[in-house]
């Protein structure tokens, strides 16, 4: 599956926030979104998934346009920033929700075995975060937006979290944003960096220095 977002014009008030946005993303591969704090990056997820209205926008997946939000497609699934589950829910009931298995999150994390009947705020952030991310990242859903999935998650969660989309991009297509920027060079297999409104393909990191985004150095 190939999907494109194209032409994107997103103006808040009379500011532009993103024109002549392109993007492309396949199954099999990951997709990293780069980009300075503000430049419209969970924008872009937010009018991908159909979210957030621009004033104009083209979605295509396999060439052939899209012309309903894609969350009423049963195609995609997406990660906000934001916690999304309810706070009063039972673990075991997101999990029947999300049709992900319980038995298979816990082999990979099994710290969390204990806590099956747990309503999801007695959860740390960070634990929080991870329950979330797996949900979305296991649905079965062919495009899989990720915004922030890294936040506040201890470094062998992230490197479970990494190893999990690895795995997952073989049947999806995976989109994925964070400011932790090493994470997302280190499991994208394209990287777009959006600069000044418009996205730049990066096909050589060391144009993530020319374009100002890295300091001289940044990549050591």
């Amino acid at each position: 599956m190939i999907f494109e977002i194209d032409n994107v014009e997103l103006y808040f008030k009379e500011k532009r926030i993103l024109n002549g946005i392109y993007l492309k993303a396949e199954t099999g591969e990951v997709t990293g979104i780069l980009g300075s704090n503000g430049c419209g990056k969970s924008c872009l997820l937010n009018i991908a998934f159909g979210n957030l209205k621009p004033k104009y926008k083209l979605i295509r997946i396999d060439g052939k346009p899209i012309l309903k939000p894609l969350y009423l497609t049963n195609l995609a699934s997406y990660l906000p920033q934001y916690n999304f589950i309810p706070n009063g829910l039972k673990l075991k009931s997101a999990f029947n929700l999300f049709k992900v298995s319980w038995d298979d999150f816990i082999t990979v994390f099994d710290d969390f075995s204990i806590y099956k009947n747990l309503k999801i705020n007695k959860l740390s952030g960070g634990e929080r975060r991870i329950i979330e991310t797996y949900l979305v990242l296991m649905s079965n859903k062919k495009i899989i937006f990720l915004d922030e999935p890294f936040s506040h998650i201890t470094p062998l969660h992230i490197e479970k979290i990494k190893a999990l989309i690895s795995e997952e991009k073989k049947h999806k297509t995976i989109i994925i944003t964070d400011h932790m920027y090493r994470h997302i060079i280190d499991i994208s297999d394209a990287i777009c960096l959006i600069k000044n409104g418009s996205t730049k393909l990066i096909n050589n990191l060391k144009e993530l220095e020319d374009y100002k985004y890295l300091s001289v150095g940044g990549l050591d």
